[in-house]
């Protein structure tokens, strides 16, 4: 629980996520190691205006609610074609398949536009490579990496796509650099820590805010869970207390998750126990077969590995 409060470690590490891909929770397929975006390279020159000069930066409208391109979901789009275009070994063919795909994913209207900003998106992604990751225990050193990162936004895209891009993010990042320079000022009381905390959320907006403590209400169940697992409590008093906390639904929900955790863990248990006594393969292979779905026999050894290292 101390671990979970005060959150140093892992919340460092968050940050770091944070300055590599600019977003807390990055759309799955996100393309990654060893793809032409995250491999480090020489930045593409820029133009006095500081545009790529490998890229075209075409005129866009202002950023508006009436604007059919920049909107909220604009950089899911790119990654979506991103993913699409799958790993290349260099950017010059990452943007050719872009030019291939961008009428899949972008309108005829838009498509012209997309293109180009999915070529400097591309651009971005390989001069971040060239970053230098920031020591997670180093607030200082994690606030100067994430001003680089945005010097690079900044160098890529102009004001109103950057906003469509990475505003969403942009609060989250300064709200989770402001939670680790306070955990980590030594000048403050238990108190005045708490207090900062709570100012620093209210500079989220609202639905950052509601998103923030649907998450720490999933933490604070799995910690609540590990409490109970510590002490042996009973399934009736873990939903009454559940149910207190989060809801029945909620309660119904995580009885069911600890009933598959239970029945996952005696499984393992007659595997690890079979497994110490029988020398033939084909016995442990039908053993596996006959307690394990095939999805569950991909985890398996990994799950076996990681009691051990557990004992």
């Amino acid at each position: 629980m101390s671990a979970v409060a005060g959150g140093g470690a892992a919340l460092a590490a968050v940050l770091i996520v944070l300055w590599l891909v600019g977003r807390a929770d990055p759309p799955p397929g996100l393309p990654s190691g060893g793809s032409a975006l995250t491999r480090p390279a020489t930045a593409p020159s820029a133009s006095a205006s500081g545009v790529p000069q490998t890229t075209t930066r075409l005129p866009v409208d202002p950023h508006t609610a009436a604007d059919p391109f920049l909107t909220p979901d604009l950089r899911y789009q790119i990654e979506a074609m991103l993913l699409d275009a799958g790993d290349a070994t260099t950017p010059e063919e990452l943007k050719l398949r872009l030019s291939q795909l961008v009428r899949k994913h972008f309108g005829a209207d838009l498509a012209t536009r997309a293109l180009a900003l999915a070529e400097r998106y591309v651009d971005y992604r390989v001069a971040l490579g060239t970053l230098k990751a920031p020591r997670p225990d180093d607030p200082t050193a994690l606030r100067n990496s994430l001003n680089a990162r945005e010097r690079l936004r900044e160098r890529y895209f102009a004001p109103e796509e950057h906003e469509a891009l990475f505003a969403r993010e942009s609060a989250l990042d300064r709200y989770t650099l402001a939670r680790l320079e306070i955990q980590h000022n030594t000048g403050l009381t238990a108190e005045e820590k708490a207090r900062a905390l709570k100012d620093a959320e209210t500079e989220l907006p609202p639905e950052q805010r509601a998103d923030r403590a649907h998450a720490a209400a999933h933490l604070g169940a799995a910690v609540q869970t590990q409490d109970f697992e510590a002490r042996g409590v009973d399934d009736r008093t873990r939903y009454q207390l559940r149910s207190a906390t989060y809801g029945t639904d909620a309660a119904q929900a995580l009885a069911r998750l600890d009933h598959e955790e239970r029945a996952w863990n005696q499984k393992l248990d007659d595997y690890a126990a079979a497994k110490a006594q029988a020398h033939d393969p084909g016995q442990m292979q039908a053993l596996r077969e006959r307690l394990f779905t095939p999805q569950e026999q991909l985890r398996l050894e990994a799950a076996l590995a990681l009691r051990q290292s557990q004992r």
